[in-house]
């Protein structure tokens, strides 16, 4: 077997992959949110909530999505479970890139950008630490996996 065939990662099939999503979101319900988040802890990335305004909609869309953290900002890569194209919520948030989040036992406003130059580098660099394998599953995607940087945001208030 040829060198380069054994170092492609395995990923499993796409109708598992949504199933795996559809059962997470469906216990996190389930349980009232007491099952399906955590934080990142040693090298095991977190798990959070995030909840976008649909761009096309302008509905609320919540989808549980792994994350590290970087001083008061969450990251999390929008890698669609490494398949071609961008998450739904990616796009989303490139339209409204005011979000919330729900993590243990907080919930906050954030708002969205993508990492760029030195930053990306940086984060990509702190995401290798949780997933060594983080560049042969991008090299799966014929485009860049966007990481996307949650900043913690105060919603102006209105007078």
């Amino acid at each position: 077997m040829p060198d380069d065939v054994r170092s492609q990662p395995r990923v499993p099939p796409r109708w598992f992959v949504r199933t795996a999503w559809w059962v997470h979101r469906g216990l996190y319900r389930v349980t009232g949110g007491r099952f399906g988040l955590r934080r990142p802890r040693g090298h095991r990335w977190g798990m959070l909530r995030l909840t976008t305004t649909g761009r096309r909609t302008g509905r609320e869309h919540s989808v549980i999505v792994a994350y590290i953290e970087n001083g008061d900002d969450l990251v999390t890569l929008a890698m669609n479970g490494w398949a071609q194209g961008d998450p739904a919520w990616w796009l989303n948030l490139k339209a409204h890139p005011e979000a919330t989040v729900d993590l243990v036992h907080e919930s906050r406003p954030v708002r969205a950008h993508a990492a760029q130059d030195a930053e990306r580098d940086q984060l990509w660099t702190a995401w290798r630490a949780y997933d060594h394998e983080l560049d042969a599953y991008a090299g799966l995607r014929t485009t860049e996996t966007a990481v996307v940087v949650l900043s913690p945001w105060e919603q102006p208030t209105h007078l």
